[in-house]
């Protein structure tokens, strides 16, 4: 494995097998019978790019599943937002151009505010935005239209207010009060409490992000406007055919430094051995989750893997409604079963690690708990027997078959599933697909559901507000076990006001305790993310967030 954020590639294949070249105008075109192309590398390549010396930079990139809408404000997901990110651009941003090895958070950038001041009391913020920046329509960006994006976002009485952009980022705005363009190029929020992660949750993306899109494009087409997204960034949308591709190409008046890259086609490829088939073969330049098995072959034969410490946690909610989980012996019992280092080792080779904190480890405020998340079956049954459950009990299970961050959901839930075997809990597993799952997911556990899984984490502790407030109940929010603690919530709303940074990280430390010896969720691995990419792809950065930045990416010719 690679150094985090670095790449990692292996000696050239033996030329005994070749990869078949493929003429760039195929680039937009939907990989054709890939599981053909599933024999192992029984044919090896002399790795060379096809198109190479066209003189077009057109990168393919195979993704795990079909997209969400490309409305950067309402879109839940992380393989979304990773789209949605070239076409669209916040207020704030992160640097993604600095490894994960180098920077565990990546620090605060200016996006399309170029600066911004906050009051003393830290209920005023002050973007300052940069001049002469276009959509792509060639409207303009000013502060009427960040404003205006604001309020989409914020006020129910905006005629642009959209209810489930709202619903995907109210926990942003709880806290403001009032908006407005102090000048053309000027922007005051104002908010009725100081909120301390404000400026690095303007930053996220993936449940919804702050994205700013043009306003005439919202006007124009309304609730259409998803299949019309119009912004600022690096790249323009050209075109989407649900279940093949997603085109995008070069803004060629972008205010900041033009990408190398003349475009960049997603691809969804739910299938992780697929995905792998359409590296091999050259129809893609880079995959996203590869098969662990296939990892190490990869890189031996040529390919390069990317991989870094994201803010990536995959854990499960427990229903605090349900007979069974809504004990706390049960939940701790659940948590001391689960084989994290088996999953880690022996199903994911490597690719994650076992998760020992309900926050990622890529945030300033992780607490590291192996004394509750190590397996000890024996322990896990003296629970149960405490709980008067010691023949067990039968439970459900809910997860995707696939999605962003979700790595391989079902084996995992299997994995677990035979783990809580050996303790007496019977698991039933429930599965959809990723889109329909996030639906699922928002309305909380149903009634018999035990547990529900999900892939998240940011680079700011206020992510456990958000999964664990009482204020932030499914399906009013993502706290979809229905948890509800209230001295958990005093302690995060302090962390929320401190406006010095040590003291709000020293009571996020805290909260993270207060769930863990509640068990509240149990976190079961931390991603690495892993890209593997053709070696002429150059440029590509493992930062350590979910989503990457292309701007300096390009494709060598050989």
């Amino acid at each position: 494995m690679s150094q985090a954020g670095a790449l990692t590639t292996g000696p050239p294949a033996p030329a005994a097998h070749q990869v078949p070249r493929r003429a760039v105008g195929r680039r937009g075109l939907l990989v054709a019978g890939l599981s053909a192309a599933l024999a192992p590398a029984a044919c090896a390549r002399s790795l060379t790019r096809p198109g190479a010396g066209s003189g077009r930079q057109v990168m393919a990139i195979a993704i795990e599943s079909e997209a969400d809408v490309l409305d950067p404000q309402a879109a839940g997901g992380w393989v979304t937002y990773r789209i949605n990110r070239q076409i669209f651009e916040a207020l704030v941003d992160e640097d993604l151009s600095t490894a994960s090895s180098q920077a565990a958070v990546p620090a605060l950038v200016p996006g399309l505010a170029q600066s911004w001041d906050i009051s003393a009391d830290g209920l005023q913020y002050t973007f300052h935005l940069r001049q002469a920046v276009r959509f792509h329509d060639g409207t303009a960006l000013d502060a009427e239209a960040v404003v205006y994006n604001i309020r989409r976002m914020w006020d129910e009485n905006a005629p642009q207010y959209s209810a489930k952009a709202a619903g995907q980022t109210a926990y942003i705005w709880r806290y403001v009060t009032d908006v407005r363009a102090v000048d053309p190029a000027t922007v005051l929020v104002s908010l009725s409490q100081p909120f301390s992660p404000f400026l690095r949750m303007l930053a996220q993306g993936g449940n919804g992000s702050t994205c700013i899109m043009s306003p005439a494009s919202i006007q124009r087409y309304g609730h259409d406007v998803a299949d019309h997204p119009v912004g600022t960034g690096p790249f323009r949308f050209a075109e989407r055919v649900r279940g093949e591709r997603i085109e995008l190409v070069r803004n060629e008046e972008y205010w900041g430094t033009a990408p190398q890259l003349d475009a960049v086609v997603f691809r969804p490829v739910p299938d992780p051995s697929a995905r792998v088939a359409a590296l091999r073969s050259g129809d893609v330049d880079m995959i996203a989750v590869p098969t662990p098995d296939s990892v190490e072959g990869l890189v031996a034969e040529g390919f390069a893997l990317s991989e870094g410490v994201p803010p990536h946690v995959w854990y499960l909610s427990f229903n605090m409604r349900d007979r069974y989980t809504g004990i706390k012996e049960v939940r701790q019992a659940i948590n001391l079963a689960i084989d994290r280092e088996g999953i880690a080792r022996d199903l994911l080779a490597g690719t994650v690690n076992p998760a020992y904190g309900v926050q990622a480890p890529a945030n300033d405020a992780y607490v590291e708990r192996s004394d509750v998340y190590r397996r000890d079956v024996a322990r896990a049954k003296e629970l149960l027997a405490s709980a008067g459950l010691a023949d067990g009990f039968e439970t459900t299970l809910t997860t995707s078959v696939d999605g962003s961050g979700q790595i391989t959901p079902a084996p995992m839930a299997e994995y677990i599933q035979q783990n809580l075997a050996e303790v007496g809990i019977t698991v039933k597993i429930e599965t959809q697909e990723w889109i329909s799952y996030l639906s699922t997911w928002a309305q909380g556990a149903q009634e018999g559901t035990g547990m529900m899984q999900m892939s998240w984490g940011m680079t700011t502790p206020y992510w456990l507000y958000i999964v664990t407030s009482s204020t932030l109940q499914a399906p009013n929010g993502p706290n979809v076990g229905y948890y509800d603690n209230p001295e958990l919530d005093r302690v995060m709303d302090q962390a929320v006001r401190a406006t010095d940074e040590e003291l709000a990280n020293e009571l996020w430390r805290q909260a993270n305790d207060i769930v863990t010896d509640d068990a509240a969720l149990a976190p079961i691995v931390n991603d690495k993310a892993p890209y593997v990419l053709a070696p002429w792809v150059q440029g590509f950065v493992s930062a350590s967030e979910e989503w990457y930045d292309l701007r300096s990416v390009r494709l060598a010719d050989a």
